[in-house]
């Protein structure tokens, strides 16, 4: 799963949420710095089934990626299907963990490893 967040920099700067991005890179940042902070700290520790839940319903509201409407999930991919920055961060998690700020053409991302 992943949350998305576009910044005018970003590839395609537009969204299912915003037909036309402007935001900086800057604030995006910060806006997925703030969700982070809330599904992590939502969580209690060691309970993996609420952060899933916690992530689910923020990539629903706030993603910026059409995976957005599946609660952010990408389904399995193997290497070579993403972005390499994406696929390197994802595939460097263990199931379960989420992933500092990722950077790619796309925009900024977290991701949570689910399998």
């Amino acid at each position: 799963r992943h949350l998305l967040i576009k910044h005018a920099g970003s590839r395609r700067p537009a969204s299912r949420r915003n037909p036309k991005i402007t935001i900086t890179k800057e604030e995006a940042k910060r806006q997925l710095v703030m969700l982070r902070r809330n599904i992590w700290e939502g969580a209690p520790e060691n309970d993996t089934k609420a952060l899933e839940d916690l992530f689910k319903a923020e990539a629903e509201k706030r993603s910026d990626c059409s995976s957005a409407k599946r609660q952010g999930d990408l389904g399995f991919f193997k290497r070579g299907a993403m972005q390499k920055v994406f696929e390197n961060s994802s595939f460097g998690l263990t199931v379960g963990e989420l992933s500092d700020i990722v950077d790619s053409d796309s925009g900024l991302h977290i991701i949570l490893r689910i399998g």
